[in-house]
This record gives C-alpha cells, sequence and structure tokens, in this order.
C-alpha cells in the first residue's frame, strides 16, 4: 500500500478542481414544461435570492443552502428548481412534466404553473428574461395552425441542432403572458444529451438579454460623447489663437472637460466590456448547439447578427469612440501644458536676465562701496596712529605726530585694502555664486 502524499494545500485548490463541475447539466426526459426567468439583482438583491429559495426550502422541509452556495437542484415534488447566482443576475429555472398535447391549446401550461404565486411574485430584483421552454419527444412540430397559435409565424427563427437529433422553433418575441416562447424537438436523445442542449437553448436567451444591457448605456454615452467632442473641438481652436493670457481659461476648461470624459468612461467601461464578454458567450452557445437550416426557416445565428449585430457595433463603436475621445483630450491637455510651461521657462528666462543685470549692478555699487570702506577705515586706523604718536612723544618718541600720520597712510591703506581682498576670496571660495 502506497504512503498518501499529503503535501501544503493551496487554499483555493479543492474550489478550483470542482469549478469543471459547477452548474452540470441536469439529465431530463421529453416531454417537458420548463419555464427559465432571470432577475438583475446587485450584491444586496443577489443574498435576497438566497434567503429567498431558502424560503421554499424550508416549506417543502429541504436542506437550506449555506453562505456559500451559488447554485444548487432541487425536486420540489409539483416541479425541479434549479437555482444560479451570477456577477449580475439570478437565474430560476423551473421544470415540470407535461404531455405531448401540451401545445394543442391556445395558453400552453408553463411550469410556472405549478410555482407558487405569492413566492414567485417575490422573487427578488428585477426580471430581464423570461422563457417558457417546451420539449417534446416528436419529430415534427405539426400543422401550420398549431405553429400559429404556439407561436409569431411571421417572426418564427427554427433550426435543426444536435447534429439532426432536435428542432427548435422559437419567435423571439414576448406574449401575453410576459414571457417569451421556444419549443424543443427532440425524438430519440440521450437524457443527458438532451439536458445539455437545453442549458445551452436557455443561456442563449439569457446572455442574448445581458448583453443588450449595454445598448442603453452606448445611446447615452453618445449624447455625452457628442457634447465632449465639440467642445474639444471648440478648445482646439481656441488654444490655435490663444494668447498667453486666456490659456490659464482654457487649461480649466479642458482640465473640466477631461474629468467629465474620464467620468463618463468609469461609469460605463465595466457595461461595455461585460457586454462584450456576454455577446462572446452568446456565439459559443450557438455554436455549441451545432444547427442547420430547415427548408425556409432562418437560423438562431442568422436571425441573431442580423438583429443583434447594430446593437453590438453601437456598444462596440461607444468603446471605441470613448477611448479616442480620452486619448486625444489627454493630448491636447499635454499641448497646452507643454505651450504654457515653454512660456513659463521664457518668462524665467527673462526674470533671470533682469536679476543679473540687477546683480551686476549691485556687484558695482559695492565695489564702488568698497573703495570708500577703504579710504573710511584707512581715516580712522591713521587717526588712531596719530594720536598714538601724541602719546609717545613725552616717552621719547621723536617723530610728530603729523610726520607719523603721514607715513602710516599709505601703510594702513595697503593693509585694509589687501585684508578685505582676503576676506572677500573667503567668503566668495565658501559660498560660490
Amino acid at each position: 500500500m502506497s504512503t498518501p502524499f499529503h503535501p501544503a494545500q493551496h487554499p483555493h485548490r479543492t474550489m478550483l478542481h470542482n469549478e469543471i463541475h459547477a452548474r452540470p447539466p441536469e439529465s431530463m426526459t421529453a416531454p417537458l414544461a420548463i419555464a427559465h426567468i432571470v432577475m438583475i439583482a446587485d450584491a444586496a438583491g443577489r443574498e435576497a435570492s438566497r434567503s429567498h429559495v431558502a424560503e421554499l426550502l424550508r416549506n417543502h422541509h429541504l436542506a437550506l443552502p449555506d453562505a456559500h452556495t451559488t447554485h444548487l437542484r432541487m425536486d420540489l415534488g409539483a416541479f425541479r428548481l434549479r437555482w444560479e447566482m451570477h456577477t449580475e443576475f439570478v437565474s430560476w429555472t423551473f421544470m415540470a412534466s407535461a404531455t405531448e398535447e401540451v401545445l394543442v391549446d391556445r395558453d400552453p401550461v408553463s411550469a410556472i404553473d405549478a410555482v407558487p404565486r405569492d413566492w414567485l411574485a417575490a422573487l427578488p430584483g428585477q426580471c430581464l428574461c423570461s422563457l417558457n421552454l417546451w420539449v417534446l419527444p416528436t419529430q415534427s412540430f405539426g400543422s401550420d395552425a398549431q405553429v400559429t397559435h404556439v407561436l409569431h409565424e411571421d417572426t418564427m427563427v427554427a433550426s435543426t441542432v444536435a447534429g439532426g437529433y432536435g428542432e427548435v422553433y422559437t419567435d423571439f418575441a414576448i406574449h401575453p403572458d410576459g414571457f417569451s416562447r421556444m419549443v424543443l424537438l427532440a425524438a430519440g436523445m440521450a437524457p443527458r444529451r438532451l439536458g445539455r442542449l437545453v442549458q445551452r437553448l436557455l443561456e442563449i436567451e439569457t446572455y442574448r438579454m445581458a448583453a443588450l444591457l449595454g445598448l442603453p448605456a452606448a445611446r447615452e454615452a453618445a449624447n455625452v460623447l457628442a457634447f465632449a467632442e465639440r467642445e474639444l473641438a471648440e478648445l482646439a481652436n481656441a488654444i490655435r489663437t490663444a494668447n498667453r493670457d486666456a490659456e490659464p481659461a482654457l487649461l480649466d476648461r479642458l482640465t473640466r472637460l477631461a474629468g467629465q470624459v474620464e467620468s463618463q468612461y468609469a461609469a460605463t467601461h465595466s457595461r461595455f466590456s461585460a457586454s462584450s464578454a456576454y455577446f462572446a458567450l452568446l456565439d459559443k452557445r450557438i455554436e455549441d448547439i451545432d444547427e442547420s437550416r430547415l427548408a425556409g426557416m432562418q437560423t438562431i445565428r442568422e436571425f441573431m447578427d442580423r438583429r443583434l449585430t447594430p446593437a453590438r457595433s453601437t456598444c462596440e463603436w461607444a468603446t471605441r469612440r470613448q477611448d479616442a475621445l480620452s486619448q486625444r483630450v489627454s493630448r491636447m491637455s499635454n499641448l497646452l501644458r507643454t505651450r504654457v510651461e515653454i512660456e513659463q521657462q521664457q518668462s524665467s528666462q527673462a526674470l533671470l536676465k533682469t536679476m543679473n543685470q540687477r546683480q551686476d549692478m549691485q556687484l558695482k555699487m559695492q565695489s564702488t562701496v568698497e573703495g570708500l570702506s577703504v579710504a573710511a577705515i584707512t581715516y580712522y586706523i591713521v587717526g588712531l596712529v596719530s594720536y598714538l604718536a601724541k602719546g609717545a612723544e613725552p616717552l621719547g618718541w621723536s617723530f610728530s605726530p603729523e610726520s607719523t600720520a603721514a607715513a602710516a597712510i599709505p601703510l594702513v591703506a595697503v593693509g585694509v585694502w589687501w585684508s578685505m581682498r582676503r576676506l572677500h576670496h573667503r567668503v566668495f571660495r565658501k559660498h560660490p555664486q
């Protein structure tokens, strides 16, 4: 028997390992009625949805989800529940058994009919998507009359899926009950494969709506961007003809415009990034269902390409336009700041030149003052020598005070001048200019 291997474990190892098993598809057997509801919710709304599903499970005396549960599947007798918490929304999927004649009536039975009404009406968040999907074990959808009363014939989209093992019909319309509708014919399909196909079809509708959340933001951003572009064009023209006095006001306007553009960019960038990710997921799910054309019918891929391309392009265009405008504002700001800095440097150079001229004048005046200072100091020192000579006469000094003072003048003057030169030399060597 081998020795157990127990090295230090990464704190996220178990979570990362189990990620491939997150939200697995269910095994399904037709006929089946499925109601899929997507509720947009913030962090508080998502936590409220966990409490809401716990309330339903509590009423059925079932185990409650813990604080870290993000998805669960539960059999509640009359229906099965699949609950999933995502980054921006919470999805609720209800499944109930049906009969092959479920679509005979003009008001088909929905899985939502088995869900408690009061509890259902209190779902936290705002409804983004609601879809009724009927899975039937048949090969043909039936008569044209049956198609007409279940789906809108003029907007119906249909294709074979799963390599020809199934057919899907939908009209991408909201019906009077508030739900859109989809019909899947899946004769002879294995339960797990059918579950994967159903999950992909539900995700197509979910991601289609989630991706389109960026469209209102793109349209709103277009108005802000149009104003900002006009303002930037006016500023560019004003900067070109502005004098030095007008530049501070222009720089202030440009700074405020940059703040507005960056604020709008920050407010919508995450929304556009999410829409781009949802569009990519939508493309992948359509690819996964492996559809092919039914005679005379438009496929889901063709419908999405035709109807979603303008919205997708609008979101992408808004993103590119924001990036381009942000870069233009940044370039304009750098240009104006460079211009202001150059003018400030020119002003500084002129100021330094004036200061140098003043310093030269001060040095000349200082030299003049120093000459006078030598004369004044010499005068006072010679006076002291004269007094010293007068005092020395009674002691035997043979020269008169006047002669002594006259003889001391050159010596004192040279000494004072030399001393001041030495002092200047020491000062300038210690504090060079």
